[in-house]
């Protein structure tokens, strides 16, 4: 049954309750200065999807020379209209301070089967639908005065190293244009995670990694995408008081990182959960010096 209803398992987009009946407005209060976008787009096999597009508004007498665009991938569960505050604060904290020559924006993808996205969720569907993200972003902004970072969260690291390991293969000059990933709270792949999480070898979970339809292999996708672009600036970011992730999963991602000539580091949130880490100053600290050096 763990077999036939893995995908169930995995990805859950009704977690909590109501999820999918989220509403942007609700939260807009919650985002300001930050104001957030709803944007169309399809993936490869036609999934209508949605992304969401959020920034803080330069003075109008100033136009900004420089613009980092940050594409965020969430986790497993539940939609993204929840996570909007927390992203303002990433803006508004990147903006606090700033030359008004500089401009930030995130864009977030509710994969499908999240939130206003069409379809049902897989490892397969959601690569169409980072493939479709990372082309939107790439031909929506001008390259010459855009960086662009990526960043997932959890299952989101993921789809971000899967992604960008496929834009090396269709688009090398696409992932060159990439100048930051940011891996939050990350693991090696799910196989990984089944051992880590399950080592007694009397117990059946570690027996099912033959069958898993889902993932998410970070660590081979790191060194494909190092071999193309080894000038990415990597972060690794982990909950020092992680309840999901093993520890060690990020030390095996730098050094794969390592292996490939990258620049890449590694921060641990002291005592933030899983999903703690944006809400945590130190985490957020870390997450905006990362877009500021790109």
């Amino acid at each position: 049954m763990m077999v036939i209803f893995q995908n169930k398992i995995i990805y859950m987009p009704s977690v909590p309750p109501f999820s999918r009946s989220e509403k942007v407005n609700d939260y807009a209060r919650q985002c300001q200065p930050a104001v957030w976008n709803e944007h169309d787009v399809r993936a490869a096999d036609g999934t209508l999807l949605k992304l969401l597009e959020g920034s803080i508004t330069n003075a109008p007498d100033t136009k900004p020379e420089e613009h980092v665009v940050v594409l965020y991938f969430q986790g497993n569960a539940s939609s993204l209209p929840p996570r909007l505050p927390y992203l303002s604060r990433i803006l508004k904290a990147a903006m606090a301070g700033q030359s008004p020559k500089k401009q930030y924006t995130i864009v977030a993808l509710s994969y499908r089967g999240y939130w206003k996205s069409q379809g049902s969720p897989s490892q397969a569907g959601i690569e169409l639908d980072a493939e479709a993200a990372l082309n939107w972003v790439l031909t929506r902004y001008d390259p010459d005065r855009t960086k662009v970072v990526v960043w997932g969260q959890s299952i989101g690291a993921g789809a971000a190293t899967v992604g960008l390991a496929n834009l090396s293969r269709t688009d090398k000059d696409g992932l060159q244009r990439i100048s930051g990933l940011l891996l939050e709270t990350p693991f090696v792949d799910l196989k990984a995670m089944l051992v880590a999480l399950y080592p007694q070898k009397f117990l059946p979970y570690r027996y099912l990694t033959p069958f898993l339809r889902s993932t998410w292999d970070s660590k081979t996708s790191l060194h494909t995408i190092g071999k193309v672009n080894p000038d990415l600036r990597t972060l690794i970011l982990e909950a020092g008081d992680d309840e999901i992730v093993p520890a060690g999963q990020g030390a095996i991602l730098e050094n794969a990182c390592k292996e490939e000539g990258m620049n890449v580091d590694r921060k641990t949130v002291s005592g933030a959960l899983h999903t703690d880490v944006v809400a945590k100053g130190q985490g957020r600290n870390h997450i905006v010096k990362l877009l500021e050096s790109v």
